[in-house]
């Protein structure tokens, strides 16, 4: 048994309004890959997302993790091997000081202080963020935040990384930090975002998720060139992948 392994079946939610969100998702995500989630606005990225870390509950169908199937009662060992990152930092960061949100995770597992601290400052240094320890939260730039919840979750060592638009508000120097923070990352990583430029560097195989339903699973380079998927499910080529219009224009003259 793998506690990287990750088995979704059929996966229904409907939130309390009645809005249904996913519907009948259904796939498997093996140790150390890299997947890409993508898919319109109100595809169901950010409600699957929530499942894997147990702050949502099925409504129907299946989440395990290895052997441990999600409910209330795994809660906690669910998420002593998974890591989420909000797509919001502000929603991660709530204590006066970033060291001290950074260790809270380490803590309230049970970890003993010095062992804790010493994995918050390691997790800070990983994400270049540890002049920032005794800054308050709420004076940080956009991009310091998004480097400091990447920090809390580093802290607590997850087996699998998964992200909720990871690269949104960052600058371009930002970004290409975080890039290669989580090309060094080694194990499982699950991104889902609008940035299709960091799914073709970051992730080798991509899910499409269309009004709540797979639309298709794949290696990444192969889906991200299939314009037609692409624009039935609301998307548009990385721009990698996309020619440039004055070379295009010039050539068809």
């Amino acid at each position: 048994m793998s506690h990287h392994l990750i088995e979704v079946r059929n996966l229904h939610y409907t939130y309390p309004d009645g809005a249904e969100a996913l519907r009948g998702v259904t796939f498997t995500i093996t140790h150390g890959e890299s997947v890409g989630i993508i898919g319109a606005n109100g595809a169901g990225k950010s409600t699957f997302l929530l499942h894997l870390a147990g702050v949502l509950l099925p409504s129907a169908g299946s989440v395990r993790i290895g052997d441990c199937p999600l409910s209330r009662s795994t809660l906690a060992e669910i998420r002593r091997h998974v890591g989420l990152i909000f797509q919001n930092p502000d929603d991660q960061l709530f204590m006066p000081a970033v060291f001290e949100d950074v260790v809270f995770g380490p803590i309230n597992r049970g970890i003993p202080r010095p062992e804790a601290e010493e994995l918050a400052l390691r997790a800070l240094e990983t994400v270049g963020a540890a002049h920032l320890r005794d800054r308050p939260p709420y004076k940080l730039s956009g991009g310091e935040k998004r480097a400091v919840s990447i920090a809390t979750v580093l802290a607590m060592t997850p087996d699998i990384l998964v992200m909720d638009e990871p690269s949104a508000g960052l600058d371009p120097l930002a970004r290409r930090r975080l890039l290669r923070l989580l090309t060094a990352f080694s194990h499982t990583k699950i991104i889902a975002t609008h940035d299709l430029d960091l799914v073709l560097e970051l992730c080798a195989r991509t899910i499409i998720l269309r009004d709540g339903t797979v639309a298709a699973d794949g290696p990444t380079s192969a889906l991200l060139r299939d314009e037609a998927l692409l624009a039935a499910s609301g998307l548009e080529k990385p721009l990698r992948l996309q020619g440039c219009p004055i070379c295009s224009s010039a050539a068809s003259l």
